[in-house]
């Protein structure tokens, strides 16, 4: 059923769940992921005279974010490719919902640490962001919690 499935990938435990699911999903379905790490350069930059080792050092990290997501879809025996995208000033959900359609992909996996209240409030939640604007199907995968 899905044969196109995209994976935002940060390096995460989190991440990490969403593109092992992934993975299994293209598996037995005879299909292949295209994983994305969003590099928002604002992010980087400090307006000190170091801001391009920043920005050099942050896309570096990325590449290798890749590299590892990359290395276990060919471990799984699963065809992938990856993009590496810089964002500036655009909110994951917009990156990925734009990836998803210029990619034509069937599903989007995302991984979610399920925040609520206030934690939700400040740190903000990216899945959410990319279920509300992802063009097709979201699957989400949630990190387990720990006790309280």
């Amino acid at each position: 059923m899905y044969k196109r499935i995209l994976v935002p990938v940060d390096g995460s435990e989190t991440s990490t769940r969403a593109l092992v699911a992934a993975l299994q999903m293209a598996r037995e379905t005879g299909g292949r992921v295209r994983l994305v790490h969003a590099l928002d350069e604002l992010a980087y930059l400090s307006g000190y005279e170091y801001s391009a080792d920043l920005l050099k050092a942050a896309r570096d990290q990325g590449s290798r974010v890749l590299e590892d997501a990359q290395a276990m879809a060919k471990s799984a025996a699963v065809p992938a490719d990856s993009r590496l995208v810089e964002a500036a000033g655009r909110r994951l959900g917009e990156l990925v919902a734009q990836e998803a359609r210029d990619w034509e992909a069937d599903l989007v996996v995302v991984g979610t640490h399920g925040r609520r209240g206030m934690s939700r409030i400040l740190l903000g939640s990216g899945a959410e962001q990319v279920l509300r604007l992802a063009p097709v199907p979201v699957l989400a995968v949630r990190t387990p919690q720990a006790a309280d």
